[in-house]
């Protein structure tokens, strides 16, 4: 098989020749900037290490790094990355990493960066000992306006939607790229679908609140989603039109769930995701052979016969660490209606503070749970992150190789 052919092969729950791999396949399955750059150094490979997702930092992951790991799947937005309009940036640890052109932080006398839309108004804020950048600025924080109709304007005005990075390539320009990246690696493609819902909510009227709005005031909330759902429909159209038959999944990304539970009820979550969730899905399928990847975090089991339902193909990170969320009850109860992509290692207590053998037995065990019967792509739960040793992503990768009856990376 190629990647290809393996990912979708366990897409479709059926056994491939082995798991198929992930590492930066996306914004949620990727890897800091600075657990990156120690990695290159580790395996003294050379390279410009460069910020695909600026919120997040996460690097864009190199086609050495893809052929050395065996990666089976690629995000369309490399695309961008490889283009020539990126600068040199020091963080404050003194990496040197590079930011693409239009993204141009402000280094505060603390050592803090802020960044400003076109009005000064600042929108997001990285300090001095993170590394990432939160949301500063929640349009309806206090309260909704009388309606929408600047809505699109406001949402200028959040970070995690202005500082996106998607390729600006015309539509024939990047439909041509990705068919020759596709003929060229043989991997399978992933790209951003941009969809959100509870999400959109947090990011505009801030999480505490739009959570309180669902139960007190869901009539406000209803208009709201319904013009979420509209304008998501739209850019779905475009995409689903322009690359619906190159790229092999779509990504939505809703977190519904904490470490210690759901954010709602079931009741709330039928009534005022799900079916707007069905029509987002039943879109996609229509218009496409795309598979529909949902990155939720956090305890979501209740959810998942309903996402299923929904339309959903797959779902991701796969917290295993929260309540109700045993990788073993996730693969017996639904391992045939919807594959896993990640739940691959523990990224909150063992791949960063555990030993390179501790890594080794972790990996193992969740693999012999998720392999059976396809469903199942490896990937770390949710972003390897900055204080992640190189020495542990390395041994996380060659355990997947040491069950899949490969060579060792080193």
């Amino acid at each position: 098989m190629n990647s290809r052919d393996r990912v979708i092969f366990s897409i479709n729950h059926k056994q491939p020749d082995k798991i198929p791999i992930d590492l930066g396949s996306s914004t949620v399955t990727g890897i800091s900037g600075i657990a990156y750059n120690n990695l290159k150094n580790y395996l003294k490979i050379e390279g410009p290490t460069r910020i695909i997702d600026v919120i997040q930092q996460l690097a864009n992951v190199d086609m050495k790094f893809i052929d050395l790991f065996g990666v089976d799947a690629l995000d369309v937005n490399r695309i961008s990355a490889e283009g020539n309009d990126w600068y040199e940036f020091r963080l404050n640890n003194g990496d040197i990493v590079e930011f693409p052109s239009w993204f141009l932080p402000v280094r505060n006398a603390d050592g803090s960066f802020i960044t400003k839309d076109e009005d000064g108004t600042i929108i997001s804020k990285m300090s001095a000992e993170s590394a990432f950048f939160d949301q500063m600025y929640y349009p309806y924080e206090n309260g909704y306006p009388e309606n929408f109709s600047n809505l699109k304007a406001d949402l200028k005005k959040i970070s995690w939607i202005v500082h996106s990075h998607s390729s600006n390539l015309n539509t024939d320009e990047l439909r041509g790229k990705l068919i020759e990246l596709k003929e060229r690696t043989n991997k399978a493609l992933v790209m951003s679908g941009g969809v959100k819902l509870l999400e959109f909510g947090f990011f505009i009227r801030r999480m505490d609140n739009f959570l309180i709005d669902m139960i007190t005031d869901k009539a406000k909330v209803s208009e709201l989603l319904d013009i979420f759902v509209d304008m998501h429909l739209a850019g779905l159209e475009k995409k689903c039109k322009a690359v619906g038959d190159i790229v092999d999944i779509i990504r939505f990304g809703d977190d519904l769930g904490m470490t210690s539970g759901p954010f709602m009820d079931l009741g709330t979550f039928r009534e005022l995701l799900k079916p707007r969730y069905r029509v987002l899905c039943d879109y996609v399928k229509k218009h496409s052979k795309m598979k529909i990847f949902l990155h939720s975090c956090g305890s979501i089991k209740q959810y998942i016969p309903d996402l299923i339902d929904a339309g959903f193909d797959i779902i991701n990170p796969v917290q295993t660490n929260c309540y109700d969320m045993d990788p073993l009850k996730l693969k017996t109860e639904f391992g045939k209606d919807i594959t896993f992509w990640g739940g691959g290692v523990d990224t909150a207590s063992v791949i960063n503070r555990g030993s390179p053998e501790e890594v080794r037995k972790d990996v193992l065990k969740r693999c012999e749970i998720f392999y059976k019967d396809g469903g199942f792509i490896f990937a770390p739960i949710h972003n390897i992150l900055s204080e992640v040793p190189p020495q542990n992503i390395v041994a996380a990768y060659n355990a997947v190789r040491e069950f899949n009856g490969e060579k060792a990376l080193m």
